[in-house]
């Protein structure tokens, strides 16, 4: 007689679990990691629209402000930024950190650096 081979129930059960599970994780934290493009995308647009060699501070901390309320970023609130001027040209950066809960107390701990430097220099 030949012995039967093959997956089982319980085999199956486990890997759907296993899907399942990752499915879910993913579903809690690629939200987190598009509002982080988001940011990147604002920085990369004042970089490149010459917003950083003409405003001062507080105007660039209000042109983010106001280009983060259209891509609805909650995470970063413009005195989370970071200006530094040199020359006639101004860095803005950010570093923030999202605390996505996953399951009762259980929490995914996400830190996030972006800045319009150039990353060569």
């Amino acid at each position: 007689m030949k012995k039967q081979r093959g997956a089982t129930l319980v085999g199956m059960l486990f890997i759907a679990g296993l899907v399942v599970a990752g499915a879910i994780l993913a579903a809690k934290l690629v939200p987190a990691y598009l509002e982080f493009m988001s940011v990147k995308k604002i920085l990369n647009a004042m970089a490149t629209s010459g917003d950083l060699k003409t405003m001062s501070p507080k105007e660039l901390r209000a042109s983010f402000e106001k280009r983060a309320d259209i891509d609805n970023i909650r995470s970063v609130k413009q005195d989370d930024l970071i200006i530094e001027r040199a020359g006639n040209e101004a860095t803005v950066s950010v570093d923030y950190a999202v605390k996505v809960p996953i399951a009762a107390n259980i929490s995914a701990c996400l830190d996030f650096s972006a800045s319009t430097q150039a990353k060569g220099e």
